[in-house]
């Protein structure tokens, strides 16, 4: 067991020195807060992608300027994210007790990890988390928007939605959480096909329907797990950002397409 889970994408999907990432993830907030749409309900469940920066921070920044009212306020983030590189039966947790990143350390919550290990399809494996970046990357945001905060952190493999609604579901709080979906949308379309199976692909996210397939997106398992506890939860979805790397630093002949969504509960004022 290691204490630490060092970084292992800083210096490629992002910057690798603390001054480089800092401002990079200054640059990418103050340009979605510009953006119309960023004022409104505190989300409780957000989805963002989980691309090298040039290509997705960008989407990703849209979610997190709104989480900005949260600082102080959100004290822990349940994090779900597909795993691409270690197979992994059920939900993985990491027994390192931080998670660091160029911008310093986050501390594993650990009351919320052991409560979230009594389910049968929760289970502990540095090996999945060691390589992954669907869950790092989102880390540097969180760090610069909450400043402090534990994290629980699942590495989501073979798993249905229901199982992970279950461990959503048992984590869920109150203000003090925030959950957080990772995931990119379809792979390697050219750029009209990937915005048209994309637009589809969000509009059932809107509709909360929990049946998305791996090519709609490659974190389908936390996502349509996380809509059927949005479901349970009254919680009402809205877009806040919709592009692919051909909008930011790719070409169009093979694209990757990234959403940023926000989810706040039912009633609560929404101006996006």
């Amino acid at each position: 067991m290691h204490s630490v889970r060092p970084a292992a994408v800083a210096g490629m999907f992002y910057p690798g020195s603390r001054a480089a990432l800092a401002d990079d993830v200054r640059t990418y907030l103050a340009d979605a807060m510009a953006r119309p749409g960023t004022v409104g309900a505190l989300p409780k469940v957000v989805i963002v992608p989980h691309a090298g920066y040039v290509y997705s921070g960008p989407i990703a920044a849209s979610a997190y300027a709104r989480l900005a009212a949260g600082r102080g306020a959100i004290t822990r983030v349940v994090l779900f994210g597909p795993v691409h590189r270690v197979p992994v039966r059920g939900l993985a947790l990491p027994t390192a007790r931080s998670f660091a990143t160029p911008l310093g350390t986050v501390e594993i919550d650990q009351d919320a990890a052991a409560l979230a290990r009594t389910l049968p399809q929760v289970r502990e494996s540095d090996a999945a988390h060691a390589p992954e970046h669907s869950l790092e990357v989102q880390l540097p945001f969180l760090q610069t928007v909450l400043g402090d905060f534990k994290l629980v952190p699942f590495a989501v493999g073979d798993a249905s939605p229901a199982e992970v609604a279950e461990v959503a579901d048992l984590l869920w709080g109150g203000p003090e959480t925030l959950i957080v979906v990772s995931s990119d949308l379809s792979h390697y379309h050219r750029y009209a096909d990937a915005r048209r199976i994309d637009r589809e692909t969000v509009d059932a996210i809107l509709a909360l329907a929990p049946d998305l397939d791996h090519e709609q997106a490659c974190g389908a398992t936390p996502v349509n797990g996380l809509l059927l506890s949005a479901r349970r939860h009254g919680l009402r979805p809205a877009l806040l950002d919709l592009r692919n790397s051909g909008d930011t630093a790719g070409d169009r002949s093979r694209v990757v397409g990234y959403a940023a969504v926000a989810f706040v509960p039912e009633g609560d004022d929404e101006r996006s």
